[in-house]
């Protein structure tokens, strides 16, 4: 039995997703209302629901794409940073050249596009919790690893630095889309990492 034929896409759907992904970052998902996401995208609301069911579907690939793309240089510096010290630093600079070069400066999108909502995106909200306390466990694992490589001592509380370089990471995000200058996070870094 042949597929049935529709009537082919008329705009490339990952450049689609990108520029989606752009307007969640500068002004978040309540912000972006469907009309800013159609107009950035280049398409009309039903090519919009055709390709994508929903804003919270979109959001969702959006946030995937941020992880792979624009977002995933911090977690690559966590894991290739020669010692743990290392690699929380560079993980933290690289997390500020995000947020400085985010669209309007507006941070990190896993931080800053749903801190609050409204109760019908009580689920999304979750979502981005469960995002950003993953980050904290992939602090704490890389914190594990340099006590296993005796780079930090046995005696480390992993638990307490993890959840301190997960504030920072988050906190700098919020610094930079409130105009802190770069040199000023830069700063707090090397203050933060004299606990190491």
């Amino acid at each position: 039995m042949a597929a049935a034929r529709g009537r082919p896409r008329s705009f490339d759907r990952d450049r689609a997703l990108a520029q989606a992904m752009e307007v969640f970052w500068a002004k978040g998902y309540e912000g972006a209302q469907v009309s800013d996401l159609t107009a950035a995208m280049g398409i009309n609301p039903p090519s919009f629901y055709a390709a994508f069911e929903s804003k919270e579907a979109l959001f969702r690939e959006a946030i995937e794409l941020y992880k792979k793309t624009a977002g995933a240089g911090t977690m690559k510096a966590l894991a290739e940073g020669r010692t743990a010290r290392e690699a929380i630093r560079v993980m933290l600079m690289t997390s500020v050249d995000i947020a400085l070069s985010a669209p309007g400066k507006a941070g990190c999108l896993l931080v800053v596009s749903i801190l609050q909502s409204a109760t019908e995106n009580s689920g999304l909200q979750e979502h981005m919790e469960e995002i950003r306390r993953s980050t904290v466990q992939a602090i704490r694992k890389r914190l594990e690893r340099g006590m296993r490589e005796r780079d930090l001592p046995a005696t480390t509380d992993v638990r307490g630095l993890s959840a301190f370089f997960g504030t920072m990471i988050h906190g700098l995000s919020l610094q930079a889309r409130d105009g802190t200058p770069r040199k000023d996070l830069h700063r707090a870094i090397e203050a933060a990492l004299s606990v190491l």
